[in-house]
């Protein structure tokens, strides 16, 4: 049964030329779990808020929207607030109340529920969710990840039909995101509720969904299953790089076009694959450490730092050092401390005990704002923070910004409002406030979030260039691919203080949780494979000859049934060892690397989609 219809659905934002979304189409059945994706600015926030009637933005809005057939405009109040649940990106924007019972109980008072049936209501989804230990909690004292869990509560305790998400874990840990989802697809599962969710970090979520929407420059491009869109998106690399990593090691080393049913999507069906595939034992060489000669840009020595006298540390005993020139990148959970260090690094937060130094001199000795005069710059978690006036024109002009000297191209964002921008596109203005004050040591709290896996190759690439150059970062991030791939060294953040630290290749090797999918796909087959170059490169070099792969009985449980009639594909390799044209191109692209020729079309695209 169609629970939701989008008909012909175009928005343009107030000020702009271009349509935000461009003539949108699509059906959602009842107790479907949808994901949708696309680049950043590809219109996918702008189409969830068009399905929640009060949560539109104004601008020039045509076509239709209906739930269960009935136009949005025309849904009575209470069956449009309850029915209809959302859950926004930044958890901190939906929490109202002092208490997180509170909390559960605010949108049940606000419908004139009796009592008994809000303390049932609360009660239940309590226990679902497994909030009874900080149930009364207040809310300010709570995780990154707590919160979005409260959120996603407090959304359920309405009983909705509908749940709309806009990238509920882009502020979350590891661990919590995949507990986030779990908890997604027990609501879908178990509860029948129809889940549509927008993300950028897929590695969970396509696994999951039932469907896979691909928007591009505000159009619906494709839809189908995961493994049909997957298959689809081979010969665009740019989109291909969103999915999972499973998906693109595929694709990197098979030489014939990708077939919906042998491709693999979990780090499970990725393993499997590796393992029939490949021999093991491949080893990669250890990277460089930071010459321990080199100069140190940042110092911090027993730092303690507390946000009021009766409340515990934060920072408990703080040591880092950070050398000119190095990207270092700083992980850990949610409320571990890690936006704290930053803080008390760039004289935001006053520590109570130990010293810090940036360049030399000890923080409190740089006097009128000498530190933030090409010295120290930061990138805030919450960007919107830097924000000050109408225009993204303006904001840029305020700072100096000139367009020939911006890292990303943002002319087709100056008319915009900061605020009508997507999640993408602020990180990449803030980006470029921050980067137009030329600063020596640059301080990035979670820069990736919101970002494609395309716009996210860039930054990693405008990273090196920056440290090349003399520059030294420090990244927050809960982002463990980009960590992987940019970083020098690694930290784990753990109450207050740092745990372990290593590059990247150690770092995520050693770890279980906090580590790539790759490195989870292909550990203890291939020894120090983190990122999927590691893996394309591990995997050419140990290629199992077809007559020597095993056989139907002894080879291990395939990805899925291959079509009848469809022929298997094949690895990227010769029986003598040599690669193929088309496995050599890809060897040298990279994990963008995928073959050109073929097309599987299990996934239908879109009338009027982008190409």
């Amino acid at each position: 049964m169609e629970i939701l219809a989008v008909e012909n659905l175009s928005f343009t934002y107030p000020g702009c030329s271009e349509k935000a979304l461009d003539g949108v189409s699509l059906k959602v059945e009842e107790g479907e779990f949808v994901a949708i994706c696309g680049a950043t600015g590809s219109g996918k926030s702008t189409l969830l808020r068009m399905l929640k009637r009060e949560l539109r933005p104004l601008g020039e809005l045509s076509g239709k929207v209906r739930f269960r057939g009935t136009l949005l405009e025309d849904l009575d109040d209470a069956t449009s607030a309850c029915k209809i649940g959302f859950v926004m990106q930044r958890p901190e924007l939906q929490i109202v109340t002092d208490r997180v019972w509170h909390e559960l109980a605010f949108g049940l008072e606000n419908m004139g529920l009796d009592t008994d049936v809000i303390r049932r209501r609360v009660s239940e989804m309590s226990s679902f969710f497994g909030i009874e230990d900080w149930f009364e909690q207040p809310t300010t004292e709570l995780s990154g990840g707590q919160k979005q869990l409260l959120n996603l509560a407090s959304v359920m305790v309405m009983q909705p039909e509908l749940l709309l998400l806009d990238e509920p874990t882009a502020q979350l840990d590891p661990i919590a995101a995949s507990e986030f989802v779990a908890a997604l697809v027990k609501i879908n599962r178990e509860l029948g509720v129809t889940v549509i969710i927008v993300e950028h970090r897929l590695e969970e979520v396509v696994p999951a969904a039932d469907r896979l929407f691909v928007m591009e420059g505000g159009r619906l491009l494709l839809s189908g299953s995961p493994r049909s869109v997957s298959a689809e998106l081979h010969d665009r690399p740019e989109l291909l790089l969103s999915m999972p990593a499973a998906v693109r090691l595929y694709g990197a080393v098979s030489d014939l076009p990708i077939e919906p049913a042998d491709c693999p999507l979990t780090v499970r069906e990725g393993r499997n694959f590796v393992t029939s595939r490949f021999r093991g034992g491949g080893t990669l060489e250890p990277e460089d450490e930071i010459a321990a000669s080199g100069t140190p840009a940042l110092e911090l020595r027993e730092v303690f730092f507390r946000y009021g006298r009766d409340l515990p540390d934060v920072l408990r005993g703080l040591d880092l050092t950070v050398r000119q020139g190095e990207i270092f990148c700083l992980l850990g959970g949610n409320g571990s401390g890690k936006s704290t260090a930053l803080a008390a690094i760039c004289g935001l937060a006053k520590p109570y005990s130990g010293e810090i130094r940036v360049f030399g001199r000890r923080l409190r000795d740089y006097k009128n704002r000498s530190l933030y005069r090409e010295c120290i710059a930061l990138l805030p978690q919450d960007v919107q923070t830097m924000f000050l006036y109408s225009t993204v024109k303006r904001e840029l002009d305020e700072v100096g910004a000139r367009p020939e000297d911006l890292p990303f191209d943002l002319s087709h964002l100056y008319d915009k409002h900061p605020y009508d921008l997507s999640g993408g596109e602020a990180q990449l203005v803030g980006l470029a406030k921050v980067l137009a004050t030329r600063p020596k040591l640059l301080l990035l709290d979670e820069p990736t979030k919101g970002l494609d896996a395309q716009m996210r190759q860039v930054f990693v690439e405008l990273l090196k260039k920056l440290s090349l150059s003399g520059m030294t970062i420090v990244v927050v991030t809960h982002d463990v691919e980009f960590a992987a791939e940019c970083a020098d060294r690694c930290a784990l953040f753990f109450r207050g203080e740092i745990t372990s630290c290593a590059t990247p290749r150690r770092f995520f090797s050693e770890n279980s949780f906090y580590t790539t999918a790759v490195n989870r796909m292909t550990r203890g087959h291939f020894s120090g494979a983190v990122t999927l170059d590691d893996a394309v490169r591990l995997c050419r070099q140990s290629y199992i000859p077809a007559t020597a792969q095993p056989q139907a009985a002894e080879r291990p449980a395939p990805v899925s049934k291959a079509a009848p009639g469809r022929e298997p594909s094949r690895p990227a390799m010769q029986l003598d060892g040599s690669q193929p044209a088309a496995a050599g191109r890809a060897a040298k692209e990279g994990s963008s690397g995928f073959r050109r020729g073929g097309r599987a079309k299990a996934a239908s695209r879109v009338k009027g989609g982008g190409q």
